[in-house]
């Protein structure tokens, strides 16, 4: 297998990819630890943000080399990690002419490698025709996570959810603004609390900018969560945001290493997380 010759991504003895995972790169659905947006994301792999977006098949060579196959079958892709999200077997083998590129290298941590090959490594750099992908430095707070810790508030909101006491948001008095406009919470009333709630009222204020002014595609998405209500995930210039339609937002700063900051419901919240979620993206 070698660089972005698709004739090298075929099932030859010499050449065959043992797949260890795949994950979708689409509008709707993409690794968010590589940007705030679908085209950030593909550009963080030197692809084109195509509508229909790709599969990436990660898995290793005959010789134990990491790459990545970025094919355009997506359903192809969507289907595979459904049947092993559901414990089934499911043997991904993409067609060659479905082929886009195969990048050298992972775009993202993989704790698994294929049995009876050498151990994960780069291609050697003469086979290639770019640096190898590795996944973003996640050792230390960023961009990157911070989008970590937003994906781990959208999976996990039952937990999170439960350590929020709805009496702690303050309640607004008469000519003031409300619990999510003024970003006050909890986590806010300590040393630095002014820095968070500017925080707050500069990433709503944004996201209502949205509304206004679409962002770029998949910076707004919007996922099935329980009953009628949805998921929402916003992200933006140093700030992350998850939310449920019918309940309270989290919201995560680059400024703010390592702290979540709940915004409460309040009467204006619900009618911008509405707007949101029309104008987002969806999964097909």
């Amino acid at each position: 297998m070698a660089g972005t010759d698709d004739d090298a991504v075929v099932t030859g003895d010499d050449d065959a990819l043992y797949v260890l995972t795949a994950v979708l790169l689409t509008p709707a659905k993409f690794p968010s630890v590589l940007g705030d947006d679908y085209p950030e994301a593909c550009a963080a792999l030197g692809l084109a943000p195509l509508a229909d977006g790709y599969g990436l098949v990660i898995g290793q060579d005959s010789d134990g080399a990491r790459w990545t196959v970025v094919i355009d079958d997506v359903s192809l892709v969507a289907v595979a990690i459904a049947s092993w999200d559901c414990g089934m077997e499911y043997d991904l083998s993409p067609d060659e002419r479905t082929v886009v590129a195969a990048l050298p290298g992972w775009p993202l941590a993989v704790a698994v490698a294929a049995p009876g090959v050498p151990a994960p490594h780069d291609p050697e750099p003469e086979l290639t025709e770019r640096p190898p992908l590795c996944p973003p430095d996640t050792a230390s707070w960023g961009p990157a996570q911070r989008r970590l810790g937003a994906d781990e508030i959208a999976l996990q909101w039952a937990i999170w959810r439960e350590q929020i006491d709805d009496g702690d948001f303050a309640a607004p008095k008469d000519g003031e603004a409300s619990a999510e406009e003024d970003g006050r919470d909890e986590a806010e009333d300590g040393e630095g609390g002014s820095e968070s709630r500017g925080g707050v009222r500069r990433v709503l204020a944004e996201a209502r900018s949205y509304v206004e002014t679409p962002p770029p595609l998949g910076r707004v998405r919007s996922s099935f969560a329980t009953g009628d209500a949805r998921t929402l995930r916003a992200d933006g210039p140093g700030w992350s945001m998850v939310a449920r339609t019918d309940d309270i937002a989290f919201v995560l700063l680059d400024e703010e290493p390592g702290e979540v900051l709940p915004v409460g419901r309040g009467p204006e919240l619900p009618g911008l997380l509405e707007a949101l979620d029309k104008m987002a993206v969806r999964p097909s």
